[in-house]
């Protein structure tokens, strides 16, 4: 049966933990689907267990990533492998709560071309994590709903469905960090192309080591954050104008 929604999840080392993470998936979500789990070399702790996950269960599969190691080019990686028309993204810390992909799948089968995870809506909530960055997070997502009017307060959270169609159309232009999201939002919202949100409950992780690099990445997280707002675009004046940001 072909699957309604590829789950990319990004590892970095994870070891044993991953197990947890795919046991978690794999128990919530009710929908046909196929699990596809991003590393980025066969050195990588995490590359085994999901062998012997995926020897149990066929909905599980190991990707190697031929990009280039950091997440963006393994969510880049994970588009480009996937079977199905919704693609959700999410991490293999267990911070995000998997119960969610059915209705985040379903809001995009509906039409959005984005349905996100929000933190910061009313009945969302963050429990844990660097001040900083959740302080960061929070002021960029809700100045971004108010101001740019992009769809959702959470625009940053990389736990998000996609309309598979849609990625291929903008094309993903991030080159190392968690930042796709962003870009994605800002894409949509520069094409007046519908985004909308249902809360989650964000925990931070309870094991390993995050992979989260603020400063590197923040300079690729504020120019999304101002290319949200401007004039509407076509696909044609958007792809041009971010190919000369590159």
């Amino acid at each position: 049966m072909r699957p309604r929604v590829s789950v990319v999840v990004t590892a970095h080392d994870e070891g044993e933990s991953i197990v947890s993470c795919l046991d978690r998936l794999t128990e919530a979500v009710t929908l046909p689907f196929e699990v596809l789990v991003v590393c980025d070399s066969v050195d990588d702790t995490t590359v085994g267990w999901v062998e012997k996950y995926s020897s149990a269960d066929p909905r599980i599969r190991l990707e190697l990533n031929p990009l280039g190691p950091g997440p963006a080019r393994a969510i880049r990686h994970g588009f480009a492998v996937s079977a199905a028309d919704v693609v959700v993204i999410t991490m293999a810390d267990g911070c995000d709560d998997p119960q969610q992909i059915d209705n985040l799948v379903r809001l995009v089968e509906r039409g959005v071309v984005i349905a996100a995870a929000s933190r910061y809506s009313r009945g969302g909530q963050q429990v844990g994590g660097p001040r900083l960055k959740c302080a960061l997070s929070r002021c960029a997502g809700v100045s971004l709903a108010w101001l740019a009017r992009v769809g959702t307060r959470d625009a940053t959270n990389s736990f998000k469905a996609y309309d598979r169609a849609f990625v291929h159309e903008v094309g993903i232009d991030s080159d190392d960090g968690f930042e796709v999201g962003l870009e994605l939002v800002a894409k949509a919202r520069r094409l007046r192309r519908p985004v909308a949100e249902l809360p989650t409950i964000w925990l931070d992780r309870s094991f390993g080591v995050s992979n989260f690099k603020l400063l590197k990445w923040l300079p690729r997280y504020f120019y999304w954050y101002r290319f949200s707002f401007g004039r509407r675009l076509t696909v044609e004046a958007l792809n041009a104008s971010t190919r000369k940001a590159r």
